[in-house]
């Protein structure tokens, strides 16, 4: 049977060029993405930046215990507590080390404030100029230059200082004070610089300090969570990736052995007329793909790592992966994982094609036509009409029990991908109305090859399937993932406006928040109801055994005693809590109301138990009556020179939307750049391996007078038609989880607008229609003569 194999890819090889091409991609990004989720997951985290010239960081405590009956459950702590004093003390030959908000009000970016005494410790030395000396002096690295005077905006509000010098630039920015107005301005000692062994301070320190060396002082880096979350998001994108190109792969491998062996059933039924056993068709039919699997996969596994460092760089231009990582992982483990998987993909997909081939009857071979009489197997229907059933379960599941889950696309968008895959398995079952349908101006007005068309197409279903089926996927992928992103993004933005309950928002320009005088000066204009949010953390005690860590929000309309909590805390209006505050306090708390679902929190409380940090914004009604052009006008006016933007609520929504729209749509692209692709490849290699069945009756109507144009049109309009039912079939089952995901959304947001991406469903399909015109028309060139074939 090995020799019968390659004697079959020998004489068959177009049958097999679009597999081999989809194992060698699949195999060379399966390699690819691999080494850059190899770099992104096991690639050492940054060193440390902010501490790094500091052998020695003594730190107060970072971490949460609380005792439970089954050990020390621990959390980091969201607020860092001080150094304490006695150990402040303790070392006096240490650099009490402040570090707090202070940006320049004219300044490019968001800095900190710092005592002049840590600057060697941020990598930096004084370049012109001289050390501050007074409370009104400090040293900046840009923005200013010696004897300038500069309006500096601190947590206290915003006061006038002269530059005495200028300090080398450094990644994270800083504004240099006196020691003794840093401590003024930020009374905490946030770490001690120590230059001394690291087992000596441990000594010192005991159980009142954390003592940090090595990569350990990354930890008090500012960009250190940005690096996980940038991290996360690299690896969540490259393994989604990696995913789909596994599954697409085998969805598209499988499609194009089920053409290949329903071509060669009357070769089959030969062999098994020869005496050839069903398992001597199988093991012939798995050799085959072993064959071409090991070579593609041995393609695609030595060419995809030298592809990852262009994946790479792609994601960090668009801020998907950290911009620190700049090496992709030499791990050889990649490439192994991806050629196993190529040969794997392989045989998985040709299982079901090998035991079709093996039910082959002998007698079919002395039948004048070897397709078979039904259009799909009763299998394959079973299949498409079990993952049918299951999406549109999934669908009114989701409507009915938790419509609120619609917004997160790792909850729907799985559904919509088993609805594209049971129109793809259902596909031969409807292909024939849906052509009849398109062909009737054919069949009407269309002359002698219109109805040849027409009949070509509505009379054997199975072949216009095969054609339709790599449009429909490759026309429904984008279209329904795409809509449905927008869409729940669009629903993300509206829930979140309808929480905020203002008609203008206060943001400050960078984290540093909004300072204690702009607050004052909020407050104090006329007409104007203002309200600000401190963004902290909680922590609850879940089953009395695991710590929680909460997002929560300080503002002033929760008293000190209260909270509000979303409903999946279990408690009701009343109840009392038992939480830790983001300092590690513990407190009982009295629950004051239920948050609806959807709320941009999980619980409010009073900005005292928030840790009384400078608020993230503050929001601003208008009082009944009042004039709302004076007001924006007073607003903007408070708000000038204190690094802060006074939005209306319509342009904040809009600014959150595009924000987060970006973002998403990114990675979503890059996973339906694989799958358009892969579809893609599909449709030209049906188109390629279906020209051989159609030789005769085209060299038929060539002995009957017809010329080559006639036969090209035949042939073209033939594929346009076929493309235009993939279409058709791609907008009902995009319209089908579209409309779906409309109805599950209708009781959390109310209707929402429907966004199409026309211009890449526009290209998409001009993309079929190129191939469904240029192709054919390729092929027909080798076929003009009526004595061939």
């Amino acid at each position: 049977m090995l020799i019968l194999a390659l004697a079959t890819l020998r004489l068959r090889w177009r049958s097999f060029a679009g597999t081999l091409v989809a194992l060698a991609l699949g195999s060379a990004l399966v390699a690819a993405l691999g080494q850059v989720l190899a770099t992104t997951a096991g690639g050492p985290d940054r060193g440390p930046q902010r501490y790094r010239d500091v052998p020695v960081v003594v730190v107060g405590t970072d971490e949460l215990s609380v005792p439970t009956w089954r050990g020390a459950a621990t959390a980091p702590l969201a607020q860092r507590s001080g150094v304490p004093a006695e150990l402040v003390a303790g070392l006096p030959g240490a650099v009490a080390d402040r570090v707090f908000p202070a940006t320049l009000a004219d300044g490019d970016g968001p800095s900190v404030g710092r005592p002049f005494s840590a600057l060697p410790a941020a990598g930096q030395r004084l370049i012109a100029g001289r050390a501050p000396a007074a409370d009104d002096e400090v040293v900046v690295s840009a923005g200013a230059r010696p004897g300038d005077r500069v309006r500096v905006v601190t947590a206290a509000g915003v006061r006038e200082y002269t530059v005495t010098g200028l300090c080398s630039p450094a990644r994270e920015v800083s504004l240099f004070f006196t020691d003794a107005r840093a401590a003024q301005l930020s009374p905490r000692v946030d770490a001690l610089l120590v230059q001394q062994p690291a087992d000596r301070v441990r000594a010192v320190a005991g159980d009142r300090g954390r003592v940090l060396t090595g990569d350990d002082r990354g930890r008090l880096d500012p960009d250190r969570d940005s690096d996980d979350d940038a991290r996360n998001n690299a690896n969540t994108i490259v393994g989604i990736a990696l995913g789909f190109a596994v599954f697409i792969a085998i969805a598209v491998v499988a499609t194009t052995f089920a053409f290949a062996v329903g071509q060669r059933r009357r070769e089959m039924a030969l062999l098994r007329a020869a005496g050839a056993t069903p398992g001597q068709i199988r093991r012939m039919l798995y050799a085959e793909a072993l064959i071409v699997a090991a070579v593609a996969a041995a393609a695609g596994a030595t060419a995809g790592p030298y592809a990852a460092p262009a994946v790479l760089d792609w994601l960090v231009a668009r801020h998907l992966a950290p911009d620190w990582i700049h090496e992709v992982s030499e791990s050889g483990a990649p490439a192994h994982w991806a050629f196993l998987s190529g040969v794997l993909v392989a045989l998985l997909a040709v299982l079901t094609s090998a035991w079709r081939a093996s039910r082959i009857r002998p007698a079919e071979a002395l039948a004048e036509n070897a397709a078979p009489a039904r259009p799909m197997p009763l299998p394959r229907l079973l299949i498409g009409l079990g993952t049918l059933a299951t999406a549109l379960v999934c669908i009114a599941v989701t409507a009915v029990g938790d419509p609120a889950s619609g917004t997160n696309r790792k909850t729907y968008m799985p559904v919509l991908m088993l609805l594209v895959t049971a129109a793809a398995l259902l596909a031969p079952a409807v292909v024939r109305p849906t052509a009849r349908l398109l062909t009737w101006p054919l069949r009407r007005r269309g002359g002698v090859v219109g109805k040849l068309v027409a009949a070509a197409a509505t009379s054997s279903a199975r072949r216009t399937a095969a054609l339709a089926t790599p449009v429909l996927m490759t026309v429904a992928l984008p279209a329904a993932l795409l809509t449905a992103s927008a869409m729940t993004d669009t629903a993300k933005t509206v829930i979140q406006a309808g929480s905020v309950r203002a008609d203008y928002l206060v943001l400050p320009d960078g984290a540093a928040g909004l300072d204690a005088e702009l607050v004052a000066r909020l407050h104090a204009v006329p007409g104007a109801v203002v309200s600000t949010i401190t963004e902290t953390s909680v922590y609850t005690l879940e089953g009395d055994s695991v710590l929680i860590q909460r997002p929560a929000e300080g503002t002033e309309s929760i008293p000190d005693d209260g909270i509000a909590v979303e409903g999946d805390w279990g408690y009701r209006e009343g109840d009392t809590v038992r939480l830790w505050l983001a300092g590690g306090t513990e407190t009982r708390l009295r629950v004051l109301r239920v948050l609806p679902p959807g709320a941009p929190t999980a619980a409010y409380l009073s900005p005292r138990n928030a840790g009384g940090g400078p608020p993230a914004k503050a929001l601003v009604e208008i009082r009944p009556g009042s004039d709302a052009k004076a007001v924006e006008t007073a607003l903007r006016q408070a708000a000038e020179g204190h690094r802060a933007t006074v939005v209306s609520k319509r342009q904040w929504t809009a600014g959150t939307a595009a924000g987060r729209s970006g973002a998403s749509r990114l990675g979503l692209l890059l996973v339906l750049g694989i799958l358009v692709t892969y579809t893609f490849i599909a449709l030209v290699n049906t188109l390629v391996m279906s020209a051989p069945d159609r030789a005769g009756e085209r060299n038929t109507m060539r002995l009957l007078g017809a010329g080559h144009g006639q036969i090209l049109g035949y042939a073209v309009s033939e594929s346009l038609v076929c493309v235009g039912v993939g279409v058709v079939l791609a907008t009902g089952v995009t319209a089908a989880g579209i409309a779906g995901l409309w109805v599950t959304l209708l009781p959390v947001t109310g209707p929402l607008p429907i966004d199409v991406s026309w211009t890449v469903l526009g290209a998409v399909i001009g993309a079929c229609v190129l191939v469904a015109t240029v192709l054919p028309a390729v092929l027909e060139r080798g076929a003009r003569s009526p004595l061939r074939a």
